[in-house]
């Protein structure tokens, strides 16, 4: 039995509604085929959200709790498959924060991050 909110995710009949609910960071890194900034994007956008001030501020805050911010925000447009491995991580992890789950589930979400960015 696995509860969130109470309910029992097994025995819900609103899965997309439980989607929404929890994010997943999985233990390799796996970047979407799209530049840094629409990675992070993808899930708000999907949300509804289009405001570009509005997607401008979910992606830096995102970066930022992810530690990636101060390397990458001069090259939001490139493609996020052109980052280290760790980088590419930290970019998974924000693309989770950025949609404001109440859960996020990791699967050895450090592996692929060195001692300093795992401090970070």
């Amino acid at each position: 039995e696995i509860l969130v909110d109470g309910d029992d995710i097994y025995k819900s009949k609103d899965v997309i509604a439980l989607r929404t609910k929890v994010g997943m960071v999985f233990q390799k890194p796996n970047p979407f085929p799209m530049s840094i900034y629409d990675n992070i994007a993808y899930g708000p956008r999907l949300h509804g959200i289009k405001d570009k001030k509005t997607l401008d501020q979910i992606v830096e805050k995102s970066l930022k709790g992810a530690a990636l911010w101060d390397e990458v925000k001069d090259r939001l447009k490139k493609s996020a498959l052109g980052l280290s491995g760790g980088q590419q991580q930290r970019l998974c992890i924000a693309r989770t924060i950025a949609v404001s789950p109440e859960v996020i589930l990791m699967d050895e979400p450090t592996s692929a991050l060195d001692p300093i960015s795992t401090n970070k």
